[in-house]
């Protein structure tokens, strides 16, 4: 029973590195960037989940407020700060979403305060009996894999089925040949700039929802761990990124039992990451 719990706490918490990660494979596998900013959009949501459930009273509304509000800010950042420099060489836009982020963080700060902000009645908290068998688990952790899951499978369907996803998937592979064919590669990029910032505010709703608690700084230890993650599962592969995040999540939550007198989780998170680039530098679907 215990390794059965440690199990499912492992993939809760692997649903949210899927969710913050994801949107730092799309841009990279798009535009050859690694987006640290993405962490300060994942703040940016759980700001507003917090705030609007509070309002309104509803955190389904409150849910998808928050990801039109934060996919739309992400368009944002990409027009700003990214659409300017995509000609020139990667770490300058690396530096840009460095210092990005950075301001972020004191932005928040001035706005909502240092302390953070809570929610006024916690919504999800109750705990259901899975099946009968005595093992319980919180309705947040549930929308967790659950909204994990449902993301996931939208996403794959949106890039297998329709039209949008066709020219999405025509433009990481070869823009000019895309561009060549009538494909308006600048949408696709504002898409996907969308898709990965609403992807990153329904995990900082989520975050806050396990929390209960939402602060300026919540996105350091996930931006470090999100581009540890998408290095792990082999950078732009959207199915490593899956593979990395569920077993960083599971080797965390297993390591706290039995390495934690040793190393705190986040350390236990970065050996793990180290002893497996020792063997596939190229991360786990990445190629050599």
């Amino acid at each position: 029973m215990l390794y059965l719990e440690l199990l499912i706490q492992g993939l809760v918490q692997g649903g949210i590195y899927t969710l913050i990660a994801l949107g730092l494979t799309l841009v990279y596998g798009l535009l050859r960037i690694l987006h640290v900013a993405h962490a300060a959009l994942f703040t940016l949501g759980g700001y507003l989940g917090v705030i609007l459930t509070n309002a309104t009273g509803s955190l389904a509304l409150a849910m998808v407020v928050t990801m039109l509000v934060t996919g739309m800010v992400g368009m944002g950042v990409y027009r700003v700060a990214y659409q300017p420099i995509l000609d020139k060489p990667p770490y300058v836009a690396l530096i840009a979403s460095i210092a990005l982020f950075i301001a972020s963080e004191e932005i928040y700060r001035l706005i909502f305060g240092p302390y953070g902000l809570s929610y006024d009645a916690p919504p999800l908290q109750g705990v259901i009996d899975l099946l009968g068998s005595g093992m319980y688990l919180k309705q947040a952790e549930l929308l967790v894999l659950l909204g994990t899951g449902a993301a996931l499978v939208g996403l794959h369907l949106l890039s297998t089925r329709t039209r949008i996803g066709i020219a999405w998937r025509a433009t990481v592979t070869d823009p000019e040949m895309a561009a060549s064919f009538g494909i308006r590669t600048q949408r696709v990029r504002y898409l996907n700039f969308f898709i990965g910032s609403a992807l990153a505010a329904a995990a900082g709703v989520m975050v806050a929802l396990l929390n209960n608690l939402v602060e300026p700084t919540m996105g350091s230890v996930p931006s470090y761990k999100a581009l540890a993650i998408i290095v792990l599962g082999g950078i732009g592969s959207i199915r490593g990124t899956l593979i990395a995040s569920l077993a960083l999540g599971v080797i965390e939550s297993f390591g706290t039992i039995y390495l934690g007198s040793l190393l705190d989780r986040d350390a236990i998170a970065f050996a793990f990451l180290i002893l497996v680039l020792m063997w596939r530098p190229q991360g786990l679907l990445g190629r050599a």
